[in-house]
């Protein structure tokens, strides 16, 4: 019992790698714990109840209001800026009512009036004309083509997006990247049992053969 106990004890090398695959086992399952509370559900939620349409502009307007944006000119130089508010109106081929359109999810949450935020300048007036510049193209380059929106009937049914921050391609790799992690784990600790075990026949075979 004792020279069986001995020869089923790893080595340094062994133990090592046993280790490691435990770790990425633990790993990966926490990724995926981690990933799916605090990102993949809420990104679900979004998902959830919304679909594509097809869109086409109804009005382009700026409004009097003026919102302020924070502009970065260096490692210790910030300051703020405001820009116009540009609000897109389109109509949804699921829906008459007309829509608010707005870039992605991310913009709708850091401003929902507005259908466009432009890269924060110090100077009003070049973020005035990056408005303006958005303006026109939806007016002269755009105008009455229709194009692909999305929308979320529970959340926003007021509100559509031109496009989606959480697509399928993220949503893959949310779920990829822990699962493939846990599975390398899984056969680094297989192989290494399975080398041993080998290891230790092959050896049991050796001496019975002496």
């Amino acid at each position: 019992m004792a020279r069986s106990r001995a020869a089923y004890e790893y080595t340094e090398a062994e133990d090592k790698s046993m280790r490691l695959g435990f770790l990425l086992i633990a790993a990966g399952l926490l990724s995926l714990l981690g990933l799916g509370c605090c990102w993949l559900r809420p990104a679900l939620q979004e998902r959830g109840g919304g679909g594509s349409a097809n869109c086409t502009v109804l009005a382009v307007r700026q409004l009097g209001e003026r919102f302020a944006c924070t502009f970065s000119c260096g490692a210790a130089c910030r300051g703020t800026a405001r820009y116009p508010c540009l609000q897109v109106l389109v109509r949804t081929s699921r829906s008459s009512a007309p829509a608010l359109l707005h870039e992605d999810e991310r913009q709708l949450r850091t401003n929902p009036k507005c259908s466009y935020i432009p890269p924060c300048a110090r100077d009003d007036q070049e973020n005035s004309e990056n408005v303006t510049y958005k303006q026109k193209y939806w007016k002269e380059k755009v105008g009455s083509q229709p194009f692909t929106c999305y929308f979320n009937q529970h959340l926003r049914p007021d509100d559509v997006m031109l496009k989606r921050t959480h697509d399928e391609t993220v949503l893959l790799h949310c779920f990829l990247w822990p699962v493939v992690t846990f599975l390398v784990g899984v056969l680094i600790v297989v192989l290494t049992v399975c080398a041993k075990s080998l290891a230790v026949r092959a050896e049991a075979i050796k001496k019975k053969k002496h």
